[in-house]
């Protein structure tokens, strides 16, 4: 994410996006299928622990919703945020270039964002790691918001560069958390198919979020209402993982001591 913008405008520039998104395609197919065999060693079976009532309550309703429901209620989380993320990720570069800064400026901190979004996942993965994952997309969630918001009053470009790199560092916990939350509710057994389903439903969320976006953008001749927009989905997955929290604290609290 940090190399390929502005190595993108740099072919964007020479060969036109057409020919340039051939390349990567190509580049990926010839990089990609090689080192997926380097990950063909059969997955170890999974240490299951806690008793069988245990685990059958936890399949049977998991944060008190059925199972299918939860996964559900995940995914319209992992569409919303990801409305919310794909504002910033795909029209940095337009948006630089309908600001005047052009689309190189655009490009630089496109890699900026997400540079830090490495950085972002690797910080919110130690977080998880002690707080679990709903306490992680609830945190995720509000400072993603937050950059969100600076994004409305600061549109210079050193400020630009500065809440891109927050955006950055505050939004890349957010998908991970999913992948730990069913991995918490669900048994191992069924958790590959949930997860599945929940990062599908992040990435057509970003597909949603980046054409939304171009729409809004169309219909008002700024960009202003499209952040507001994002905003406004990102309220959703805030509202949820509030939810989520409250339930499971709920369940909790139930437990005998």
């Amino acid at each position: 994410g940090a190399v390929w913008p502005p190595v993108l405008n740099h072919f964007f520039e020479i060969a036109g996006w057409r020919a340039t998104f051939v390349g990567v395609g190509l580049f990926a197919l010839v990089a990609a299928l090689p080192l997926a065999f380097l990950m063909r060693r059969r997955a170890p079976l999974p240490v299951l622990t806690g008793s069988i009532h245990e685990t059958r309550a936890l399949q049977a309703s998991p944060l008190g919703f059925s199972p299918n429901a939860l996964t559900v209620v995940l995914a319209v989380a992992g569409v919303a945020c990801c409305v919310a993320m794909a504002m910033p990720q795909v029209h940095i570069v337009a948006y630089c270039s309908d600001l005047g800064y052009g689309a190189a400026r655009g490009s630089a901190m496109l890699a900026v964002m997400l540079g830090a979004g490495v950085i972002s996942r690797l910080i919110f993965g130690f977080v998880s790691d002690r707080i679990g994952g709903i306490r992680t997309l609830l945190t995720g969630s509000v400072l993603q918001g937050i950059a969100l918001l600076l994004f409305l009053p600061y549109d210079g470009p050193t400020s630009l560069y500065i809440v891109s790199a927050l955006f950055g560092l505050f939004q890349g916990g957010l998908v991970p958390a999913y992948a730990i939350i069913i991995r918490e509710y669900f048994a191992p057994a069924e958790a590959g198919l949930r997860v599945g389903i929940v990062i599908m439903a992040t990435l057509f969320g970003m597909a949603l979020g980046g054409w939304l976006s171009g729409a809004i953008f169309d219909l008002t001749g700024s960009y202003h209402a499209a952040f507001v927009n994002s905003i406004a989905f990102n309220v959703v997955n805030l509202s949820i993982a509030l939810l989520l929290l409250r339930r499971a604290q709920r369940g909790a609290a139930l437990l005998p001591a």
